[in-house]
């Protein structure tokens, strides 16, 4: 590429000096290209180590004057091939021009100017590249997918110096983080190193510290482990992997592949090390951080940051801390933890403005919102640039109808609701939500409580919590605005109160922001969803009255029909979650204490951000989250670790406890206080509270022998966890049979065990040791779900097929890896559509016809040259049993069964079907059982007609439903017979399945023979046909006999004479057969597909000789054109498989051919060994070796 002109002062050091004229030079960097010896061993190791190659490329050009010793670099190249493009433009345009010139500093000057206005040029049409990426990053880009051979779509994220630790030889080089791959590359005195590993089978990333491995990184796939060391910046670094690996479970998980934020604003200045993508990760890596901080949607993203104090009312004092900018809201957290905490929504926002300055208040800003509360920062850096900021955020913020009103359940619904209207544009009376219903407005727990009877015991001490809230509300404030302190924790570690619980809830999960900001949306949901039945719906309405039935709201039909709303209305919301197990329990609970759009709102709060993928189809998030707790509990209790571990408690039962957050292990009225301090902080207090449970009964656990015995006391444990402070009347637990007994078991105050497990025992657990743990767990997870779906499949098809176990897993293996590199590297169609995550897992990973071919010609023994695309495409069309252009793994697997183990009479019958229009198979499916390809689901139709009054025995039905499921043996003399048209594309892929073979003449010999002997056997029928059938028309047509040939040579050239010789006896065996014209066909149902005669050349047959037939030539006589037109009749030529099978068995050479096994393991070798990308030869290399030969 023309580079910015730079002097030069050593023209000659390092560099080889290749061609020149008067002004020009073309250089070679010594180490690069033919020769070098050992200087350029030396050059290359110091090009690889001190990463001279990604500043220096290996060819450039420079530029010089007379007997001037200042050189000018004008252009450099990374290949000859690009140099020398330079090199001969510079030759045709400006060596004519410089030699008008008298001055040299006039050429000088000339040159600058012209090579200037050129990269000028260059850099309008590719301005937006410019502006993002360094152009030393570009280059270092190229060399990457030049080393890896990564196509175009690969992107480079960043690239590190480290060393690679080959056995116990460390090995210098770079490490290259793209998207999908990490790689790494070494030249050290001529020895190269070259490592690939795809993010997706990293199965462990650690970063450690050893005596042998000093600030290592170990990357751990299933096979093999990988040590990188010795880097500038390990923790940036690692940090990078960790999210790179993040995106690739992401997609193993969900199939969402990565899509660039073109949205950045622009760096200020344009950073030599960082690329764009590298940006765009740093961004979201803060915007995960800073959602997570304030329990904010997934839209948000975070503008700035910047250090400030906050004047605190309350305590009359400045705190120090961190204000944080979004699109919108305003958002402040204290340096020391639980402190302070402030979120304040833009919308929510009625002033701005900048406070007067003085020596104890520094650059003040003032903020005012509509509920007339004030917050006051100071000490801001840029204080003018944070409030235009805070002002441009303002003016795109739409005015909100909810102007912080403390209680959100006194929202009206009705103007945001739809009105549907019926035919004569009057309301509809048909509407499944409405404000008119009492779960609008109230909750089930206020609507089924207000005519209790006060029996139950005086409420003080639920007044006195209520009034310490309000003691609260009125100096901390009231609200989305109110100041989060320690004071706040401390009040939710005693309890919320009743009446408070759901407005409290709302708030400290978020989901107030989130209900603001969607007026309408749950009600527009509720009305798409009613009236659907989908898998979700089902499933919803078999869990609806399991869920909680002891309690009495849910024992009517409001309950239930709330709950109904709330769980379809999110199903369809998020289709990817749907419905799953224990959601029916929360949002039971929900309910009782929010209306239904406020549980609504929670449950997505829950499933979409405090609880992530714990409710998928597979629960992830809940055996991530599962794998966290065994590795924290063998941190804190060790000893207990190890005996659980044996009797295999840990996992059987803290999923349970996490999926429902204990509210079906525990009483209702104690596990309702651990849903309020989750909402407030997080999993962290429920991996706190099943620590304390566990320590509580370690003596006991410990002298436990199995199980069993280890369920029941945990279970009986949870069971008396009492709340002795509640006001409701109590509901019977559906773990009450445990506790039976003749000694009643202790009661556990359950403040007490909250308090104990949060502030004394495990108070010390932190939620960002949480996080690292759970990205070390996801990706022990998915990758343990990957394998588990691997041995599904190949135990769901290993009886339909002859493969063993290893080949079948390792071909899945190659299967989804193309499935993979489609999600990433582009197809014709996305990833999302061929992947169904509710679909069994052998139907999930689907490839298309492209992926397939690629497949075919790695992994399939019937391999024909240029004609592989084409057998390829016949066999996938012939696969594609529901024609959506896609085929699952069994569908691939029965496509490789025939060619691999099938005997000669399966093969053949498989070659004869994919030489058969598409379409038209019927009953000739591939069938895999009793000598067929693949099991054939149509059913049989039975033409048996049933009068009504006729009464049938059971047994009767019970026949008639297992001959229906029987599956129907095909046989050979199903199969349709073939026209002479078909049987030349047949002949024609046989040629070239035979062209590689070691007895490539004795089979040339043999299908020549049978050829001969097919056409005439089909001319005979044909004869024999038009005898019997067409007596007044054969004078007609015998009148103008018209011998033919026709032939659809090989797409393959043999110039040596034993290929011509094997091509002249089928040339000479066809035309001895004396052909008539193939008649025209135009009904529809005779379709030819891309291969017919219709896409070749046409000529006369006296015109050529049988040697001249080109590759596209179809010989034809002239007589047919007078022929019947139409589709085929019974009297023109056509074979049986019946004739094709016996006359294949004449000739030996074709029967131990067909006979003979394929040997896939030694396929999937060389396909495994073309998946690792290795280096590529450059196009200089080429060039080279184009010269050498010449």
């Amino acid at each position: 590429m023309w580079i910015t002109p730079e002097e030069v002062l050593l023209a000659n050091a390092l560099w080889v000096s290749e061609r020149a004229n008067p002004f020009f030079i073309l250089q070679r960097r010594k180490g690069h290209g033919k020769g070098g010896g050992i200087t350029g061993l030396l050059v290359g190791t110091m090009d690889v180590v001190l990463d001279s190659s990604a500043r220096v490329a290996p060819y450039r050009i420079l530029h010089q004057t007379g007997d001037s010793q200042i050189f000018c670099s004008i252009a450099c190249g990374s290949s000859r091939k690009e140099i020398t493009e330079h090199w001969e433009w510079l030759e045709t345009n400006l060596l004519q021009t410089l030699s008008i010139f008298d001055n040299n500093e006039d050429i000088t000057t000339f040159v600058k100017g012209k090579i200037s206005g050129i990269i000028a040029e260059e850099n309008k049409s590719k301005a937006a590249l410019e502006d993002e990426d360094s152009g030393k990053f570009r280059e270092a880009e190229l060399k990457m997918r030049k080393l890896f051979g990564m196509p175009g779509e690969e992107k480079l994220v960043n690239y590190y110096s480290c060393s690679y630790w080959k056995g116990r030889v460390p090995r210098q080089g770079w490490v290259y983080l793209s998207v999908n791959h990490l790689c790494f590359y070494s030249l050290l005195l001529g020895k190269e190193v070259t490592l690939v590993v795809q993010w997706t089978e990293v199965t462990r990333l650690e970063k450690n510290a050893t005596l042998l491995f000093p600030e290592s990184v170990r990357v751990s796939t299933r096979h093999t482990e990988h040590y990188f060391s010795m880097f500038l910046n390990v923790n940036d670094t690692f940090k990078l992997m960790e999210q790179l690996a993040t995106i690739a479970m992401r997609q193993l998980l969900d199939n969402e592949s990565f899509a660039a934020d073109h949205s950045l604003p622009k760096a200020c200045k344009t950073l030599k090390n960082v690329s764009a993508l590298k940006r765009d990760l740093d961004a979201r890596a803060k915007n995960e951080r800073y959602r997570a901080l304030f329990r904010l949607t997934q839209d948000e993203r975070l503008d700035g940051h910047t250090d400030c104090t906050l004047w605190t009312p309350f305590a009359k004092m400045h705190i120090v801390g961190q204000l944080f900018v979004s699109n919108n809201y305003i958002c402040f957290c204290s340096r020391e933890e639980d402190l302070c905490q402030l979120i304040i929504p833009l919308r929510e926002v009625s002033i701005v403005e900048k406070a007067d300055s003085s020596s104890v208040l520094p650059c003040p800003v003032s903020i005012s919102t509509k509920n007339k509360m004030t917050f006051l920062f100071a000490n801001l850096k840029d204080r003018d640039f944070l409030v235009q900021r805070i002002s441009d955020f303002l003016q795109r913020t739409p005015e909100s109808g909810h102007s912080g009103s403390p209680s959100p359940s006194t929202t009206p619904l009705s103007s945001s609701l739809p009105t549907p209207t019926g035919a004569a544009g009057e309301p509809s009376q048909r509407r499944h939500y409405s404000p008119s219903l009492p779960t609008a407005t109230q909750s089930l727990l206020h609507i089924y409580q207000k005519d209790a009877p006060e029996e139950h015991g005086p409420k003080t001490k639920e007044k006195m919590k209520e009034e310490s809230w309000n003691i609260h509300f009125l100096e901390f404030g009231r609200g989305v605005c109110m100041y989060r302190t320690s004071k706040t924790r401390e009040l939710v570690l005693n309890g919320i109160p009743e009446s408070l619980r759901g407005e409290l809830w709302l708030l400290f999960s978020g989901a107030q922001n989130e209900m603001d900001t969607h007026p309408g949306y749950y009600a527009e949901r509720v009305e798409q969803a009613m009236g659907r039945c989908t898998l979700a719906t089902e499933e919803i309405e078999r869990d609806l009255h399991r869920s909680m039935p002891e309690h009495h709201a849910f024992q009517n039909e409001m309950g239930i029909a709330a709950l109904r709303r709330v769980l379809t209305a999110y199903a369809c919301r998020n289709p990817g979650i749907g419905y799953c197990q224990a959601m029916n329990i929360v949002t039971s609970v929900l309910l009782l204490y929010c209306t239904e759009e406020e549980a609504f709102w929670l449950l997505v709060a829950l499933c979409e951000r405090m609880l992530p993928d714990y409710y998928n189809t597979r629960v992830v998030g809940a055996l991530v989250d599962q794998g966290v707790f065994e590795e924290l509990t063998r941190a804190c209790l060790p000893f207990l670790y190890e005996h659980m571990q044996e009797l295999g408690v840990i996992s059987t039962i803290s999923l349970s406890w996490f999926l429902t957050l204990f509210l079906s292990v525990m009483p209702f009225d104690s596990a309702v206080l651990l849903v309020d301090c989750f909402f407030y902080e997080g999993i962290k207090v429920i991996f706190q509270v099943a620590l304390a449970v566990l320590h509580a009964n370690m003596d006991t656990l410990l002298d436990c022998n199995d199980e069993g015995e280890a369920m029941t006391i945990l279970g009986r444990y949870l069971d008396n966890v009492v709340n002795k402070q509640t006001v409701s009347p109590p509901i019977p637990h559906l773990h009450a049979l445990l506790t039976s007994g003749d000694e009643p078991p202790p009661q556990i105050d359950v403040f007490q065990l909250i308090k104990s497990s949060c502030e004394q025992k495990f108070g010390s657990l932190r939620a960002d040791v949480i996080e690292q743990m759970r990205f070390h767990q996801r990706l022990k997870v998915i990758q343990s779900l990957e394998d588990t779906a691997k041995r599904s499949v190949v135990r769901a098809i290993m009886t339909d097929s002859a493969f063993s176990i290893e080949e079948l897993e390792e071909l899945y293996v190659h299967f989804k890896a193309k499935h993979i590199m489609s999600c990433y590297w582009g197809a014709s169609t996305t990833a999302a559509e061929r992947h169904d995550p509710s679909l069994p897992y052998l139907e999930q990973y689907r490839i298309d016809l492209g992926q397939f071919c690629q497949l075919f010609g790695a992994l399939g023994t019937w391999l024909c040259g240029t004609h592989t695309a084409t057998l390829a495409a016949r066999l996938f069309r012939l696969l594609d049993m529901n024609k959506d252009g896609l085929i699952n793994f069994k569908e691939f697997v029965t496509g490789l069964s025939g060619m691999y183990h099938g005997d000669m009479t399966e093969k053949l019958k498989l070659l004869y079907n994919l030489h058969l229009p598409p379409g038209k198979q019927g009953k000739t499916q591939l069938c895999r059982s009793n000598n067929s390809l693949i099991n054939s689901l149509h059913c049989i139709q039975c033409n048996i007609v049933i009068s009504v009054s006729e009464v049938k025995d059971y047994k009767y039905y019970l026949r008639m439903w297992a001959m229906e499921n029987e599956p129907k043996k095909e046989t050979i003399k199903d199969l349709r017979r073939m026209n002479q048209e078909q049987f030349i594309e047949l002949c024609k892929t046989l040629y070239n399945m035979f062209s590689e073979d070691p007895l490539e003449q004795e089979l040339y010999h043999a299908i020549a023979t049978v050829a001969s002997l097919l056409l005439r056997i089909g001319e005979v029928g044909k004869k024999f046909t038009n005898n019997g059938a067409n007596k007044p028309t054969d004078t007609t047509n015998a009148q103008a006999p018209a011998p033919a040939a026709e032939l659809l040579q090989p797409e393959k050239e043999e110039p040596d004479g034993e290929s011509s010789s094997g091509q002249s006896l089928v040339c000479r065996a066809l035309a001895e057969a004396q052909l008539e014209t193939l008649p025209q066909q135009t009904s529809d149902e005779e379709v030819k597909d891309d291969t017919s005669v219709s896409s070749y050349s046409m000529v006369s047959t006296g015109s050529l000789q049988c040697e001249d037939i080109a590759d596209d030539t179809v010989l034809i006589g002239c007589a047919g054109d007078q022929q019947r037109q139409g589709s085929i009749l019974e009297g023109d030529w056509s074979i049986t498989f019946e004739q094709v099978l016996a006359s294949m068995l004449t000739e030996p050479p074709l029967v131990d051919y067909f006979e003979k096994k394929g040997d896939i393991q030694a396929r999937m070798a060389i396909c495994k060994m073309q998946r690792r990308v290795e280096r590529q030869v450059s196009s200089s290399s080429d060039h080279e070796l184009a010269q050498l030969s010449t």
